[in-house]
């Protein structure tokens, strides 16, 4: 496993330091863990769905969480009976998948269908985060308000006098 210096992206940054841990935690990760196999699709600007082959496994048997933006599918099959094979090609065995979720991306929900878990996730920024384009104005706003400030301190003053 190589490991990558990102001592440059610190000195024009700030807060960004979790990016690290996040490229360190994914390619680790992923080494050697192929199973079970999955799809990351983008269905929209903002809509997203992840699908993981997980036949053979019972809705009551897999297990969806999502914690500090980290999505985790965990399937856990218990061995029932034993079986004697002259091959066994489908995996049946518990797992544990992880996704690194960007922010304001949220699991909206999941479906089991034909062995196929299909979970919905859509990126909603809220209003305030939104790029906006802001008015140049002619400065007639800066008399406005310091003429608001100018009657706010004569409503005052004027109080001031009538106590006196």
């Amino acid at each position: 496993m190589k490991n990558f210096d990102l001592t440059p992206l610190y000195r024009n940054s700030v807060g960004f330091d979790h990016l690290a841990s996040i490229l360190n935690n994914a390619m680790r990760s992923d080494v050697g863990s192929s199973y079970p196999p999955y799809n990351i699709e983008v269905l929209g600007e903002n809509k997203y769905a992840i699908t993981l082959s997980v036949a053979g496994f019972e809705q009551s048997e897999l297990d969806i969480n999502i914690e500090k933006n980290i999505l985790t599918v965990r399937g856990k099959k218990e061995n029932r009976e034993e079986k004697q094979f002259l091959h066994q090609g489908i995996a049946n065995r518990s797992f544990e998948r992880k996704f690194n979720l960007a922010d304001h991306v949220e699991v909206k929900g999941a479906d089991l269908t034909n062995g196929l878990l299909t979970v919905s996730l859509v990126r909603e920024i809220p209003e305030a985060m939104k790029p906006r384009t802001i008015n140049i104005g002619t400065g007639s706003a800066m008399a406005i308000e310091s003429r608001s400030q100018d009657s706010a301190n004569q409503s005052v003053a004027a109080a001031d006098q009538k106590i006196a």
